[in-house]
C-alpha cells in the first residue's frame, strides 16, 4: 500500500508540474482619447491562462464599467501599468508594480499613472 501511495504522489507531482499562478497573463484595456485627462480615462483589468484570454477579459471588464471604446493597451506576465495625459500615453510591464510604472512614465514623462497592477 505504501508503494502505491508513493507512486500516486509521484505521478501527481509529475503531471501537475511546477506550482504557478492560475493566471499566466494580465492585460489592461482602456477607453482613452486625446483631450481626456488621466483621471477621466476608463479602463479594465483582465487575467487569463493565455494572452488572448487576458485581453478579452480586460476589454469585457472595461466595457462593463460603462466604457464604449475599449482597446487593449498592454499585456503582461507579471505586472503592468498604463499612464496618460490629455495627449500622450505610456505603457509599462515588469516584475514589480514600481518597474511597470517607471517604464510607463519613462515612455510618457508628463503622464500620470491611470492604472497598474500585478498578478
Amino acid at each position: 500500500m505504501k508503494t502505491f501511495l508513493r507512486m500516486a504522489i509521484a505521478t501527481t507531482v509529475l503531471v501537475a508540474g511546477p506550482v504557478s499562478s492560475a493566471f499566466a497573463f494580465g492585460a489592461i484595456a482602456v477607453n482613452d482619447s486625446q483631450g481626456t485627462a488621466a483621471s477621466e480615462a476608463g479602463y479594465g483589468m483582465g487575467w487569463g491562462g493565455s494572452r488572448q484570454e487576458a485581453e478579452r477579459n480586460a476589454v469585457r471588464e472595461c466595457e462593463s464599467a460603462g466604457n464604449d471604446a475599449c482597446t487593449v493597451a498592454v499585456w503582461f506576465e507579471r505586472c503592468g501599468a498604463y499612464a496618460g495625459d490629455r495627449v500622450n500615453y505610456g505603457i509599462g510591464y515588469g516584475s514589480t508594480v514600481k518597474a511597470a510604472e517607471k517604464m510607463a512614465t519613462d515612455e510618457c514623462p508628463n503622464c500620470e499613472i491611470v492604472v497598474s497592477d500585478c498578478q
